[in-house]
């Protein structure tokens, strides 16, 4: 019994091509079913070598050839789809035409085979050759097909990354813009509080002008009360002293002249003082009232006097023990301007009452030997402008603070003696609501000086 091993370089070969169609096509996952049917390739070339033992025949490699050849077309034509397998069948197709023929031929004989010899010898070198040529060509393409695809995963990657990142910057813009929304809703809300807050303290610093005045008109309507008073007690004595001359028998009508000449002089200062309590008490009752905005011919001079008794008065209602030194000149060629009066006056106040806590400070500070003095005079001026100046020598401005005192919560004074809302809202009424301007001179240790100039 002898066998023909020609047949185990075949199945070798066969086992290696198996191998490398495998890894080429990738058939554990494109065709896992026919990949295990492929680990039984050796199975028929086994076969065919045992039956070589009983079977003298030199053509068993050549079937196993054609079967291997015809298992590779197989798996070739389930994944024609994949375009280098479409590339192999197309390269391996002569040379099984060449492989089938070649066994037909050896079927019907030795001798018609080797008649042809040279023809199949010539076929085969050619059908390796187109082999060879088109293996390398499916080569070339699954390594193109190998960059596209990655290519193509590294796109769908970036693709990814592209849309995490998108989708990671939308929640932070989300994130951010909720954020920015609470920051604007709760900036809104402070800003809400801060204008409440900023009217209640305006109203606070009108209040505390109200406050002042208040406190002059009631120091200052004394003063006439008080005529009123004893020119009234005065009057009624007079009466009786008449009442009792006429009663007399003797009657003196030159004492009756006298005693009714004193009267009607009583009467008249009666009636001249209380003229000037109600004077005061309407200037009150215009600073107190609501302000309408409209503009009426106001007497600057006396507007400026009577304010600065009332701011001094209200000084002096407070500390009894101060006195001041008070000089005017009040040009009479300002006469009227159209104004506000009750801003305009509620500015004079301010000045005025700051000018008097100026030389009140100084002289607490310097002693009995220094004498509070205030200036006030108004002018008009050859441009057509009025002036208006409130000069003292108190405490002075700081030069660094000088051009911080017409900001809005600026105050020089100590906590709780000030809002700084007092020079802010007379910057703004003399120059946002007359059109005017307010300047300030002042040295430290020596003085300050306000100079109010209104269009007239």
């Amino acid at each position: 019994m002898k066998f023909n091993f020609s047949l185990v370089l075949p199945i070798l070969l066969a086992l290696w091509v198996v191998r490398m169609l495998r890894q080429f096509l990738d058939l554990p996952n494109r065709l896992p079913r026919l990949n295990r049917q492929l680990d039984w390739i050796w199975v028929p070339g086994v076969v065919l070598l045992a039956c070589s033992a009983g079977w003298n025949s030199e053509l068993l490699d050549e079937v196993y050839q054609v079967f291997v050849l015809s298992a590779v077309s197989l798996v070739l034509l389930r994944v024609q789809e994949y375009r280098p397998a479409r590339t192999l069948l197309l390269g391996i197709a002569p040379y099984a035409v060449y492989s089938v023929i070649e066994l037909l031929v050896a079927l019907m004989g030795r001798s018609l085979l080797k008649d042809f010899d040279s023809v199949f010898e010539t076929s085969q070198g050619f059908a390796i050759i187109w082999l060879v040529t088109f293996v390398l060509i499916a080569r070339n393409q699954k390594k193109h097909l190998e960059q596209e695809r990655l290519e193509r995963e590294q796109e769908i990657a970036e693709k990814r990354r592209i849309e995490a990142e998108n989708s990671e910057l939308e929640r932070m813009v989300a994130e951010r813009t909720a954020t920015l929304t609470q920051q604007a809703q709760e900036l809104q809300h402070a800003l809400d509080e801060l204008k409440t807050t900023q009217d209640q303290l305006i109203q606070s610093e009108k209040m505390a002008s109200l406050g002042e005045l208040t406190a002059g008109i009631a120091h200052e309507i004394q003063n006439p009360l008080n005529f009123v008073t004893n020119f009234s007690d005065v009057s009624a004595e007079l009466v009786q002293e008449l009442l009792e001359e006429q009663q007399r028998p003797d009657r003196d009508p030159d004492l009756e002249a006298e005693l009714l000449a004193d009267l009607k002089q009583n009467l008249e200062k009666i009636t001249h003082h209380g003229q000037r309590a109600a004077s005061i008490v309407r200037g009150m009752l215009e600073h107190s009232r609501q302000n309408t905005g409209e503009r009426q011919p106001t007497d600057v001079n006396k507007l400026a006097d009577e304010y600065l008794r009332l701011a001094y008065h209200g000084l002096r209602a407070k500390n009894k023990s101060f006195n001041a030194t008070i000089t005017t000149f009040f040009d009479p060629a300002v006469g009227s301007i159209a104004a506000v009066s009750q801003d305009l006056g509620r500015v004079l106040l301010n000045l005025f009452t700051n000018a008097f806590y100026a030389v009140q400070k100084r002289q607490e500070a310097a002693g009995a030997g220094f004498v509070p003095t205030v200036n006030v005079a108004t002018r008009r001026r050859a441009e057509g402008h009025i002036e208006i100046r409130v000069q003292d020598n108190g405490t002075g401005i700081p030069a660094e603070v000088q051009q911080k005192i017409f900001q809005p919560f600026f105050t020089t004074k100590p906590t709780g003696e000030g809002t700084g809302l007092g020079l802010s809202l007379s910057y703004d009424i003399v120059t946002k609501g007359h059109g005017g301007n307010i300047e300030v001179e002042s040295a430290e240790g020596q003085g300050t000086e306000f100079i109010i100039t209104l269009p007239a």
